[in-house]
């Protein structure tokens, strides 16, 4: 394995190479100037494993040698290290993930053997590296899967923090495709939103949770059903209509709905989109602002939309208990959402320091792969009673 190390500090190169070698990294190439390992990489792009780069260097800093490293698609593992600011160095380490670099990790210098230890065995996870490439379909083949029920919901449970208790579930959409299998949303929402197909699409989604809302409900599991819509949804006067006829026609109350509206792209008609959603508050449908915080979801949408919850995006939620930047952010959106008379959501829960730190915040109600992944309709009885056991044993050991 070839090691390439970046960086205009002798001593850090000495210390680093040093640190590699007693790791069993036994070829190790080290270049003060990015535009020397720049033309070596360019005689052979995948000559290293793995490259070692600091941030602040004259001549071409780490941001240049990580646009060239995207040039030259390297596709080997990237660590970034630098004595720059904290925010700095996770800034270029999201920006090099935007890139679809395998980066493994961010190291503040100076670095320690255990840093580097650490962050260097995500080097023989085969999941770091390049993902794959999804596959694209056409809108013919996803026109057929709407008419064919070759969709189907799962539900992913939403927990009450300060109870335990599961109040509610989110559903997200699954495409089981006749070849490929299981096909996730982010691989076909797009292409409905872009052709068309995005009203039929969600016709289907909502229609089925709500009935899968009556049969919970008939078995005595009472759980506010959350569906997402699309902001093309909201492009027709004809949708609160429909949305309250379809909870008519599954004998739920309306209260039992919520709608997570995502603003993903800018809204054609800001107009009709405030009429619809104001009509569908009028019905008593609830509303939940999906995503707070990224893309076009802004404070704009909490002034002058009736939102009865609001969901923060999983960015600010996991890692929030040891990073004061997300911390601030957090806290801030549960403060404005409380100000407003709102619920909220953490969403993208994903270990147990996330849901440490959630317990002892104001947020009213976590969700994430830590508590449970989104789940067949049969199988959520059992899990609720699994997640009962679960939760007490959280609670009776102390740190929740």
């Amino acid at each position: 394995m070839k090691v390439l190390l970046v960086d205009d500090d002798r001593f850090a190169l000495k210390l680093h190479t040093r640190l590699l070698v007693n790791y069993g990294f036994g070829n190790v190439v080290a270049h003060e100037h990015a535009t020397d390992a720049v033309a070596l990489l360019e005689g052979d792009n995948q000559a290293f494993d793995l490259i070692l780069c600091d941030l602040q260097m004259p001549g071409m800093d780490g941001v240049e040698f990580i646009r060239q490293l995207v040039r030259l698609s390297y596709a080997g593992a990237l660590v970034l290290v630098s004595g720059e600011d904290a925010r700095i160095l996770q800034t270029a380490e999201k920006l090099s993930r935007a890139h679809r670099l395998n980066v493994l990790g961010a190291l503040k210098k100076p670095v320690s053997p255990e840093q580097l230890q650490q962050v260097l065995k995500n080097h023989h996870q085969p999941a770091a590296m390049w993902p794959a490439a999804r596959k694209t379909y056409a809108r013919e083949a996803l026109s057929q899967a709407i008419s064919g029920d070759e969709l189907v919901n799962y539900y992913q449970p939403k927990v009450d923090l300060g109870s335990g208790m599961v109040t509610g579930v989110e559903t997200l959409v699954r495409w089981h495709h006749p070849v490929d299998g299981l096909v996730y949303p982010d691989q076909f929402i797009g292409m409905a939103e872009e052709t068309g197909l995005i009203a039929d699409l969600t016709r289907i989604v909502l229609s089925g949770a709500l009935d899968q809302a009556r049969i919970w409900q008939d078995a005595g599991l009472h759980l506010s059903v959350a569906v997402n819509v699309s902001m093309d949804n909201l492009i027709s006067l004809e949708f609160p209509d429909f949305v309250a006829q379809a909870v008519h026609q599954a004998g739920v109350p309306p209260t039992s709905l919520m709608l997570e509206v995502t603003e993903s792209r800018l809204m054609n008609d800001p107009l009709m989109a405030l009429d619809i959603l104001t009509r569908l508050r009028l019905k008593r449908i609830s509303l939940s602002i999906d995503d707070f915080g990224t893309g076009h979801s802004s404070l704009a949408q909490l002034r002058d939309i009736p939102f009865d919850e609001l969901k923060v995006d999983r960015s600010f939620v996991h890692g929030v208990g040891r990073d004061p930047s997300l911390r601030a952010l957090f806290e801030a959106s549960l403060g404005m959402a409380r100000q407003l008379g709102m619920k909220t959501v953490a969403e993208g829960v994903e270990d147990r320091e996330d849901w440490d730190f959630l317990r002892l915040s104001r947020c009213d109600t976590a969700q994430g792969y830590f508590i449970a992944k989104p789940m067949p309709a049969a199988e959520l009885p059992s899990w609720i009673e699994g997640w009962g056991v679960r939760y007490r044993r959280f609670v009776t050991s102390g740190s929740s």
